[in-house]
């Protein structure tokens, strides 16, 4: 199973995310629900680094299953629009294709 735990600053904002595990959906290679999150969740990094002036933090590498990501500096609206909709497409795979492949915490 993955989780995907999200965290909120003083104000209630989300600010980052915590990753790990994996679906187990398929074997390695063909695990679409792996897949797919990997792909919201690096999309969700790159376009906070491209579009925002945030500062963020990350860790993790390439072929670990676990990744955190945190904004250091006050959370711009885009932040806020591109974290919501991080939890948005979560969301929809959970809804697509169960429960038992993603624990959310948000």
């Amino acid at each position: 199973m993955i989780t995907v735990s999200f965290t909120r600053n003083a104000n209630g904002i989300y600010n980052g995310f915590k990753t790990k595990g994996h679906a187990e959906f398929a074997d390695s290679g063909y695990d679409i629900i792996c897949s797919a999150v990997s792909v919201l969740v690096v999309n969700t990094i790159n376009s906070i680094e491209q579009f925002t002036s945030d500062q963020f933090e990350m860790r993790g590498e390439e072929d670990s299953d676990k990744i955190e990501f945190i904004i250091l500096s006050e959370v711009s609206k885009d932040s806020t629009l591109l974290l919501n909709s991080l939890i948005l497409g979560l969301q929809g795979i959970i809804e697509n294709y169960g429960q038992e492949y993603i624990d959310l915490k948000v």
